[in-house]
């Protein structure tokens, strides 16, 4: 696959989850915090069906950016942990040790913007 075809299929799943995100918020009520857990859980129930592989293979960061891309990167964390050490160490740090950079980044910028900002209350 060349270069202008893996940003097409990038842009075409990451487009088709946001566009999933924003019916389901839309249409059945939920809040955003429910649907962020819904999605990188779907992602966690995909990988660990063997589903998700194949649509990051074919989506690249369209699918791997993506809040289910968080889940998938934590089951396959969990995965490769569990079948290197075969313990249940495995199963608390590989999720961690895969997401590491990720959660590192949220924690880092989420840090920066509360010490830059001063936030607003609800009017």
């Amino acid at each position: 696959m060349n270069i202008g075809q893996s940003y097409f299929w990038a842009f075409i799943v990451g487009g088709l989850w946001c566009v999933l995100a924003q019916l389901t918020v839309d249409l059945s009520g939920m809040t955003p915090a429910h649907v962020m857990v819904a999605f990188v859980s779907l992602g966690a129930i995909l990988s660990g069906l063997g589903l998700y592989q194949p649509l990051v293979a074919l989506g690249g960061a369209g699918a791997s950016v993506p809040l289910p891309g968080f889940g998938h990167a934590l089951v396959t964390g969990i995965t490769q942990q569990m079948e290197d050490k075969g313990t249940l160490f495995g199963l608390f740090s590989g999720g961690l040790s895969a997401t590491a950079i990720g959660i590192s980044a949220a924690v880092v910028f989420g840090y920066l913007m509360a010490i830059l900002f001063t936030p607003r209350g609800k009017r």
